[in-house]
């Protein structure tokens, strides 16, 4: 991997990678921090800690475009927004992240 240019491109791909990452811990798929930490898994606190990761990486990234005023608003939903902006993992955002289930509230 050389150097490769730090555009615009570049934080929203990163951005979809950890959007993609966070979803995947919320529906408990296997990411990363499974092959970092695969002792966790015996662990009853590991999907906490798995999720906790992943919305940290996710707000980081949102954070940075935010600051270079990259369009990253557009790769999530209106609500999902909301959430990243309140930056705040409520319980909220572990049952409502994915549009299928705010039709259930």
């Amino acid at each position: 991997m050389g150097k490769e240019p730090v555009t615009e491109q570049f934080f929203i791909d990163k951005l979809t990678e950890a959007k993609d990452h966070f979803e995947r811990a919320l529906d408990c798929k296997h990411t990363d921090f499974d092959d970092l930490y695969p002792y966790m898994i015996e662990h009853p606190q590991f999907f906490w800690y798995k999720r906790y990761v992943a919305w940290s990486e996710l707000l980081t990234i949102a954070g940075l475009c935010e600051e270079l005023d990259y369009a990253w608003r557009d790769l999530f939903t209106s609500n999902q927004v909301q959430y990243v902006e309140e930056r705040v993992m409520s319980a909220k955002v572990l049952d409502y992240w994915f549009e299928k289930n705010e039709a259930l509230i």
